[in-house]
Order: structure tokens, then C-alpha cells, then sequence
């Protein structure tokens, strides 16, 4: 009928009158910057870890957090070498813990080491606000955050409930992961986060005996996608068996081999970020 019909249409008038959550900014935090990937397995967490270690090596001047938002897979604890569940403020708030001069917050704190989290998506949107809101970070001027792989929940949330200064992708240069790269770029656009560049990651394989070089994932496929998207490329991280072995031991290849070549690409990149970002505010 045309009164159930006007009914509805009143209905939907005042949700879409609601409009996004008011983003509302994490206190003390000056800049947020996300590293995200469409795909899982292409070293998003590894590149994270080491981003913003780099931040921190590149100016010792300014604090640097780090927040695994990957609910389901934290890697950040292993990688950053913490172990331990958070005290508690006064004000009932959970104090990071720092290693490396980062402080990190992690599901991985709060949880046994090989216990599954076995959610649905209310109790993991429930479980990222809490890790943005709930945690006392002092006073930070760049906060990274380690996205899980996709284009869902989590992603949303965080890109509509804080705002965000910039987003990374990274990605191989395999097609397979390009595709769903490609997705995690567009989807920043559509929710106005700007996407600061694109990250390629595991480029070349250099054999360390006879140091011939192999493109074992493909050449060029990141550049390739960068300038179809009309993005910048911020650098290239080799496959390398350091970069492994240091943060599978709790030891990133920044802090651990900080004259390597594969730190040196870290270093730079994270100087590409910075030079994009705004000017943070006083």
C-alpha cells in the first residue's frame, strides 16, 4: 500500500539521516597510520613491525605505538619479542607494553598463546574498540596500525570510528595478491582515507652464494598496479631470509641488523610515509 510504502521510506530517511559513526580521535595520538593488505601472507605484519621501528629510528625525537588490530592472528607479541598481560591505570585503562622503545597492544596480551578466538564479528568489533579506546598510549606522534587481511569489519570500524591519517598497502607482486591489494586501496578511497602508496614486498631473491637475483613472485607487478591506481610506489623490501629469521625471534631486522640492506629499505620508507603525511598538529 502507498501508506506502508511512505512508512518505509520515512524509515529510511531517518537511518540514513544517522550517517557514519562520528570518528573521534584516540587521546594523546597525533597521526594513525594503517599498513593493510588485501591478501594474507605477503609480510604485512613483518613490513608493520619494522615501519615502525624504522619511524622511531629515523627521528628519536618522536614515540611511536604500534597496535596489532589482527584479532583472530596477533603476531605482533612474537615479533616484538612481549610477553604479558597489561596493568591496569587508575583510571582502569591498559597500560602497552614497550619493547624496542614501541609501545604495543595486542588481542596476543590478552590471551593464551595458542588459544584460538573463535567470534563472530560483534565480539571482534567489540574487541577492536576496546584496543583503540581502552588503552592509555600516552602521548604519541605516530600510532601504526597492523590491519588484518580483507576488506571487512575491522577495516571499516577503524577507518570509521578514528580518523585516520593515511593508509599503506602491501602487497607482492604476484597477480593473485595485486587483485586483492588493488581492493584494500579502493576500499580506503571509498571510506576517504587517504592511501599514502603502496608497498612491494618480497621483490627480488638474491641467492647469497652466486648473489644472482630472482623474481620469484614476478617484477614490477606493484609499480604496475601504483600507477593504475595513480599511487605512489614507497619502496621495495626484498625477500630475504634476515628479515624472517630476526622477527621470528623477536628481533626485527631494523634493531638487529640496522647496516642491512633490507633495513636500509625500511628506513626509507618510512621516511616516504612521513614526507606524505600532514603536518601533525601542535
Amino acid at each position: 500500500s502507498s501508506s506502508g510504502d511512505e512508512s518505509l521510506r520515512d524509515r529510511r530517511t531517518r537511518i540514513l539521516s544517522r550517517g557514519l559513526p562520528k570518528q573521534k580521535p584516540i587521546e594523546g595520538v597525533k597521526q594513525v597510520v594503517v599498513l593493510a593488505s588485501g591478501k594474507g601472507g605477503v609480510g604485512k605484519s613483518t613490513t608493520a613491525v619494522n615501519i615502525a621501528l624504522a619511524l622511531a629510528a629515523n627521528d628519536s625525537t618522536k614515540e611511536v605505538g604500534l597496535l596489532d588490530a589482527d584479532i583472530y592472528g596477533p603476531s605482533i607479541p612474537k615479533m616484538m619479542n612481549l610477553k604479558g598481560n597489561p596493568e591496569l591505570t587508575p583510571k582502569n585503562l591498559m597500560r602497552p607494553l614497550k619493547n624496542y622503545g614501541i609501545a604495543c597492544m595486542s588481542m596476543g596480551f590478552l590471551i593464551e598463546e595458542t588459544a584460538p578466538v573463535v567470534w563472530r564479528g560483534l565480539m571482534v568489533m567489540s574487541a577492536v574498540e576496546k584496543l583503540l579506546r581502552q588503552v592509555d598510549w600516552g602521548h604519541l606522534d605516530y600510532l601504526v596500525i597492523d590491519m588484518p587481511p580483507g576488506t571487512g569489519d575491522v577495516q571499516l570500524s577503524v577507518s570509521q570510528n578514528i580518523p585516520l591519517t593515511g593508509a599503506v598497502i602491501v602487497s607482492t607482486p604476484q597477480d593473485v595478491a595485486l587483485l586483492d591489494a588493488r581492493k584494500g586501496a579502493e576500499m580506503f578511497r571509498k571510506v576517504h582515507v587517504p592511501v599514502l602508496g603502496l608497498v612491494q614486498n618480497m621483490s627480488v631473491f638474491q641467492c647469497p652464494k652466486c648473489k644472482h637475483e630472482t623474481h620469484i613472485f614476478g617484477a614490477d607487478g606493484v609499480r604496475d598496479l601504483a600507477k593504475t591506481l595513480g599511487l605512489d610506489i614507497l619502496g621495495d623490501i626484498p625477500l630475504h631470509v634476515n628479515i624472517r629469521e630476526s622477527c621470528d625471534s623477536g628481533q626485527p631486522v631494523v634493531i638487529a641488523q640496522p647496516q642491512s640492506d633490507a633495513a636500509k629499505a625500511y628506513l626509507k620508507i618510512a621516511m616516504e610515509i612521513v614526507r606524505r603525511l600532514p603536518v601533525p598538529p601542535a
